[in-house]
């Protein structure tokens, strides 16, 4: 089915005379303007290796658009890294940038009212964002991952972006020193693209090709190699056709999908951080969906089947030439929704009809898995009633049941000091609270203080509770991370005193604060309240909009809900 072209004004109206001459200044005729408009998403920046390739990736782009019969717009958005944004207020940009980059969709595509996009996916937030903004706007959509980054040696071994953020940590236990952590991060990115490891980005890209998002075999793919190149050229012609066929986001993203999407997470044992992107997409789609019970329901049934780095010893180049996502959905296809839709045309299940697993070594069978126990654990109890989450590596080597006297730390900073001078104890449950949603605001990011420890060799030997978020590339020790509710809008975290007997037991899914009722009521009582952000900046406004974890953290909460007409 077709529909009209919303880019299409009706010829005299005041509309399509400002437009026309806007685009005849442009260089478009006549022909143009009854073509689909089609926006190339550029959540480009050349202050991070993440993006420093997407402009080169958009004249071909609109080249191939152009030969699919529509008009191609580069549209810009903000281009948040992890790695570079993170500097100022101690990581609280990082996710808001999330929601700051669906607005920037929003304004553009929505305001220019044109007929469909393509996002070019890169860092770890854009992905999610633009799945959101796809939902949001329920225009035909392609989410073009745009790759890894090439990674380098040092002293004749591997090393990438996840072992300077690990090392980092190791300076001040004197394990390394500035002089070889220097050295390290000079030669660890051989190029563009984003964290060579199963963290956020690449977690997201393969979640992305799951949902039916993405181009079929277009992820993880290397930035600016063969296969990047062949999504572009598909992707161009694709997004064509899908405007031509009235093929929509909200057609696409059914509670099937998110199901495919959180299989394929468990089975790469992908970033913790997924749970709340996807959320937000399934929020934005108006979808009825519980990511968290999702990841509660199938942990038991979806086995490890790949190790790639920080949760194994495999690269994420290997994933790529064992077959990538096609590959994983492949041996994943028993436990799927094979009837799914997907942006590429055929359904999930004709699509893998024909692919094959080059290395099965790699992406392992589901009846000779790497590993049977969930690779992403939502744990429940007095301490997090709505859930908090657990990552467990592929040799499973953390504490499975810890119990210990509780300490507190208010900052990030606070707790890197304790560290730093000695005052952290083996046994000790370290609570890192007033991190979450509202309470940084933002939820700043807790992961330095994860790797510190590691780094004074306390990770084995602590528990670490916080209501911050994690880097997708932390896979040390027993951490427990994202709480919710967050302590700053009174949740358990905020009750915990020093020296409070805390229990984690992950087969149990449980953490639970061991202080009665009673003594914790009073607690309460005496809690200050949350004092509401007042200013003009996106954090103020962010943390005055920002609704719960358990609804993505999404800004205004829930819109309706999908209709039949579209894909409900």
């Amino acid at each position: 089915m077709s529909r009209p072209l919303r880019s299409n004004f009706e010829p005299g109206t005041t509309r399509w005379a400002m437009r026309r001459a806007q685009w005849r200044a442009m260089g478009l005729s006549a022909e143009d303007e009854v073509k689909p408009k089609i926006a190339i998403v550029n959540s480009s920046s050349g202050l991070a290796s993440c993006f420093s390739h997407l402009d080169g990736i958009v004249a071909p782009l609109k080249a191939a658009i152009r030969s699919a019969g529509g008009v191609p717009f580069e549209v810009r958005t903000a281009a948040p890294s992890d790695a570079i944004t993170s500097a100022g207020r101690a990581g609280q940009y990082i996710l808001p940038s999330r929601d700051l980059v669906v607005h920037d969709i929003e304004v553009a595509v929505e305001g220019a009212q044109l007929d469909g996009m393509v996002c070019l996916a890169s860092c770890d937030k854009t992905a999610p964002a633009h799945l959101m903004a796809a939902a949001r706007l329920d225009l035909p959509t392609i989410v073009l991952a745009c790759g890894y980054q090439a990674t380098g040696r040092y002293r004749g071994e591997h090393v990438d972006f996840e072992d300077i953020f690990l090392r980092a940590g190791h300076v001040a236990s004197g394990r390394l020193t500035v002089a070889e952590l220097g050295e390290m991060s000079e030669c660890a990115i051989g190029g563009p693209g984003v964290c060579a490891g199963m963290g956020t980005a690449n977690s997201m890209h393969i979640a992305c090709e799951a949902l039916g998002m993405a181009m079929a075999g277009s992820t993880p793919v290397r930035a600016n190699g063969d296969r990047m190149w062949r999504a572009v050229q598909a992707a161009g012609t694709r997004i064509v056709e899908l405007v031509t066929e009235d093929v929509r986001p909200r057609q696409i993203l059914t509670p099937d999908a998110f199901r495919n999407a959180v299989t394929a997470i468990l089975a790469v044992s992908g970033s913790v951080n997924c749970l709340k992107h996807l959320q937000a997409v399934a929020v934005e789609a108006g979808r009825d969906v519980d990511i968290w019970r999702l990841f509660e329901e199938l942990a038991g049934d979806v086995p490890l089947l790949t190790g790639v780095k920080p949760n194994g010893d495999r690269h994420v180049d290997e994933f790529e030439d064992a077959g990538g996502t096609p590959a994983l959905l492949k041996q994943l296809a028993p436990l799927l929704r094979l009837d799914a839709p997907t942006v590429t045309g055929p359904r999930l299940g004709e699509l893998l009809s024909d692919v094959r697993v080059a290395d099965p070594e790699v992406i392992r069978p589901l009846e000779d898995p790497l590993a049977r126990h969930p690779a992403i654990v939502v744990v429940r109890g007095s301490l997090a009633p709505d859930g908090a989450i657990i990552k467990r590596t592929v040799a499973d080597d953390a504490p499975l049941r810890f119990r210990g006297p509780a300490r507190v730390f208010t900052s990030r900073e606070e707790g890197l000091t304790a560290i730093r001078r000695g005052d952290v104890r083996r046994g000790e449950v370290l609570v890192l609270r007033g991190l979450g949603l509202r309470g940084s605001p933002g939820m700043g990011l807790t992961s330095a203080f994860v790797f510190a420890l590691d780094g004074a060799g306390l990770g084995e030997h602590v528990a670490v509770i916080t209501d911050g978020q994690l880097s997708g590339l932390v896979n040390k020790g027993l951490v427990v991370g994202e709480v919710a509710p967050e302590a700053a809008t009174g949740g358990p975290l905020g009750l915990v005193e020093e020296g409070d007997e805390i229990l984690v037991d992950v087969p149990e899914r449980r953490v639970d604060l061991l202080v009665d009722e009673k003594i914790l009521a009073a607690r309460r009582d005496r809690l200050p309240p949350l004092v509401p952000a007042v200013g003009c900046g996106w954090l103020d406004v962010y943390a005055r909009e920002v609704g719960p974890l358990t609804e993505g953290a999404t800004l205004g909460g829930r819109p309706p809900q999908a209709t039949a007409d579209s894909g409900g």
